[in-house]
């Protein structure tokens, strides 16, 4: 068991990196924001999925008295169509995210922890309920699930390279951000179990600007963040070409898969600016109506 000062040292540095995170996570939300519309919707929906605890803001019809009786909480049925406006985040958190080519730029892990609470901010100031697949909470809106998301984010700790499948709401959305250069047939099967259970997706692929051009030269030792074994290149010059052939191959069945899925796809650099990804992301996610 941890040291009772070892914990709070590090609720301590989680605490105090989650306003920093947050607000830069707005901020980037807020300009993105400016021309796009909401996207709540009308409706009310009839096929009922879960029951939900209570919320400020619900109206007392929407109680299910019978539900709250068994407890000391109230609770309201959530239909089909609510559940529809859940959307689901996931980040890769796996040690090859901690990777920056140079100190000007931002580590993978850095770039998306930013675009995830980013595109949590604004879903949720568009009426969407949002969740971080794998924390075991339910989508929810407002202040308080940001709060949450950010201290779940700030908290750190390694992942693994992709998430484990998990049942999730028919119609809900899945948000997938990493580097995503786990094998192929692996991010195929995920997908696919996904879209069998009627999950929509959208992948976004994060990497360093020298993951995409191997700009180094000479003999360079390569060391895996991952306990892969270190590789030794006598002249990196050599198999550059390849390199980015076979990138270029496995984007393309990245692409490929999300096609098949019915999902989108798409790239970001960390030495670009996250607006520009969080925009077309955003714009995956909305309904037409919302860029009228």
């Amino acid at each position: 068991m941890a040291e009772p000062s070892h914990l709070r040292q590090h609720a301590e540095a989680a605490a105090a990196s989650l306003p920093a995170l947050l607000v830069a996570a707005e901020r980037v939300a807020t300009t993105v924001a400016q021309g796009v519309h909401g996207r709540r919707r009308v409706g009310t929906g009839e096929t009922f999925w879960q029951f939900r605890q209570y919320q400020p803001g619900d109206a007392a019809s929407r109680v299910d008295w019978r539900e709250s009786a068994k407890s000391q909480r109230l609770y309201v049925r959530e239909t089909e169509w609510e559940a529809a406006q859940s959307v689901y985040l996931w980040r890769d958190a796996s040690a090859s995210m901690d990777y920056a080519s140079t100190r000007s730029i931002e580590t993978k892990r850095a770039r998306t922890d930013l675009l995830t609470l980013a595109l949590a901010v604004l879903l949720v100031r568009g009426g969407e309920r949002v969740a971080l697949l794998g924390s075991g909470q339910k989508p929810d809106w407002g202040r308080a699930v940001l709060d949450r998301m950010a201290l779940t984010i700030a908290r750190g700790g390694a992942g693994p390279s992709l998430p484990t499948f998990e049942p999730l709401p028919r119609h809900a959305q899945l948000v997938l951000l990493g580097d995503l250069l786990s094998p192929l047939p692996e991010v195929n099967a995920l997908v696919g179990r996904f879209v069998a259970a009627g999950v929509k997706g959208h992948m976004l692929q994060i990497l360093d600007p020298a993951e995409e051009t191997l700009p180094f030269a000479g003999r360079v030792r390569f060391e895996g963040m991952e306990s892969e074994s270190p590789l030794l290149v006598s002249r990196v010059e050599t198999v550059r070409e390849a390199y980015e052939e076979r990138l270029k191959l496995h984007r393309e069945g990245l692409a490929q898969i999300a096609r098949g899925a019915g999902w989108s796809f798409g790239m970001h650099r960390t030495d670009r600016p996250p607006a520009t990804a969080l925009l077309a992301l955003y714009g995956a996610l909305a309904p037409q109506e919302a860029w009228r």
